[in-house]
């Protein structure tokens, strides 16, 4: 089996990132364009249903099995690795099996009473067989984590965009005479297909690099397993508290939103199409830089933990503060182009300038977002995962409040909706902030923080002056394309000359791997 460095590997999940997050916003350029924004609306009622059904069916088991995997093959123990599998596989695959069944009778009440849009139920119907998919898929996934093998999870990310963007494309052009809701049913069908021959290809790299033989003395294993399944959910159990209440805030953040604008006087029908505007326009383009961070954060675990163990604060400090500088310099130019450009962005890529306003609105905002997931990172590294939970918790408490308070208003609308999410985002940010600096971790980067601002001001200027001088409605794109290459090496040249991306960090990536020998 081809087992890479720490350094590699996290190199391959970037660039595996990249791609699936560049494949990933093609797709939804594709349903946008094919559905419009009511079709959009229907899909991204349902998604946060699936998002529920799949944390709780995952359990939090990717993460175990990957710490426990690597644990047992230091010790060479092979024995234990195929009973880690076998337990992992019999859990998931048996809450896949009950939450399916369950999703399948329990779809009409969620699309009738819940979304308040009967249409709702066919994408829902569509997309249930993907649950044991990924049950058994993100047990694989986490075998070779542990393996530090990281190429297989990569290609099947890549693999399985491909064939999501080519599955909607004849689907949803297939379903749509039918009407809107057929046709999210069938883009809810390509997501389902694409996992399908993604978790394939694991599969056939599983069969292809395992060490054992996984069906022989299955039922043995599972009567001996106790002590293994007592030691993935100690791992497990904790990792699903966090993300199960992301979870069930994107489950519930489209109920209370259509209940909200109910209330303020706007029809079921063009609720659906706000919230596709904001949900499928606005975010897919906000969680375009995400890619980098998560990528981050993976990178950051081990480093801080092993910090931490050898009593080197010194070594934490700069970890988090060199991640919260890479997260905020990947950031800081798209956030300058959409605050600049959001009509003309939004119309380039849906062939739509609504929903300008919230782009422009939320993009400085999300800034924070891009060191959250670092900062959490960082928490879970330092044994202060539970903390980082009951932060996420106290920001989905407060952003559901003000989205009810506001979005229920007519003068607010979906504009409360945005707001909302700004306010959660802020909320968790700060928190986590304000946990690292109360156990003397880390120290509030005032000076660095500046400099940024410098550097986006700067940017943020002199792409306002190009708008207003260069800008010619007859060449948009054209002209987007220009000035925002322009803009991305001023950025860039301005972050080395403030210092905050230094020659040195060029020594993380492994050169000698990546490029070819002379």
């Amino acid at each position: 089996m081809s087992k890479q460095t720490f350094l590699h590997g996290a190199l391959i999940l970037v660039a595996a990132g990249l791609i699936t997050r560049l494949l990933g916003f093609i797709n939804r350029i594709v349903v946008a364009r094919v559905m419009g924004a009511e079709g959009v609306g229907l899909y991204m009622m349902a998604l946060p249903t699936l998002i529920l059904a799949i944390t709780i069916t995952q359990f939090g088991l990717p993460v175990a099995i990957s710490k426990r995997v690597s644990e047992a093959e230091a010790l060479g123990d092979e024995k234990k690795i195929k009973q880690i599998l076998i337990i992992s596989i019999s859990v998931t695959g048996s809450l896949g099996i009950l939450f399916t069944g369950g999703l399948f009778l329990l779809s009409p009440v969620v699309a009738n009473y819940f979304l308040t849009d009967a249409r709702a139920l066919y994408p829902l119907l569509a997309v249930t067989p993907i649950i044991p998919i990924i049950a058994v898929s993100s047990v694989i996934r986490g075998y070779f984590q542990g393996r530090q093998n990281m190429k297989p999870q990569a290609m099947s990310q890549v693999i399985e965009q491909i064939v999501r963007i080519g599955a909607v494309i004849v689907l949803t052009k297939l379903f749509l005479p039918y009407g809107v809701q057929y046709a999210a049913a069938g883009a809810m069908a390509a997501v389902v297909l694409g996992e399908f021959v993604s978790l394939i290809y694991m599969l056939r790299q599983f069969n292809l690099q395992k060490r054992f033989k996984l069906r022989k003395t299955w039922t043995k294993h599972i009567k001996e397993g106790r002590k293994t399944l007592n030691e993935l959910m100690s791992i497990a159990l904790p990792t699903t508290g966090s993300k199960f209440i992301g979870s069930l805030t994107y489950f519930f953040e489209p109920i209370l939103v259509a209940q909200s604008l109910a209330i303020a006087g706007i029809a079921a029908v063009e609720s659906t199409k706000l919230y596709g505007e904001l949900t499928g326009y606005i975010l897919p383009l906000l969680f375009l830089p995400t890619f980098l961070t998560h990528a981050l954060s993976t990178a950051l675990v081990p480093s801080i933990s092993e910090a931490a163990a050898r009593g080197k604060k010194d070594i934490i400090q700069y970890r988090i503060l060199q991640s919260i500088r890479l997260s905020l310099a990947s950031g800081g130019v798209v956030t300058v182009v959409f605050m600049i450009f959001p009509a003309v962005i939004l119309y380039t890529v849906y062939g739509t300038s609504q929903a300008a306003f919230l782009l422009q609105f939320m993009a400085p905002f999300f800034l924070l977002h891009y060191i959250q997931t670092p900062l959490q990172a960082s928490l879970q590294a330092l044994d202060l995962a539970q903390p980082a939970m009951w932060n996420s918790l106290i920001g989905s408490v407060i952003k559901f409040i003000v989205l009810v308070g506001l979005s229920s208003q007519p003068e607010f609308g979906i504009n409360g909706v945005a707001i909302a999410i700004v306010v959660g985002v802020v909320v968790v940010t700060l928190l986590h902030l304000m946990v690292l600096i109360k156990h003397k971790v880390f120290k509030f980067p005032g000076a660095m923080l500046l400099r940024f601002l410098i550097v986006v001001s700067c940017t943020g200027y002199i792409g306002f002056e190009m708008k207003q001088h260069w800008l010619e409605a007859s060449k948009p794109l054209y002209q987007l394309l220009t000035m925002g290459t322009i803009l991305t090496v001023l950025y860039f040249i301005l972050l080395f000359v403030f210092k905050l991306l230094h020659k040195d960090e060029w020594k993380m990536i492994p050169w000698n791997r990546i490029l070819p020998k002379k």
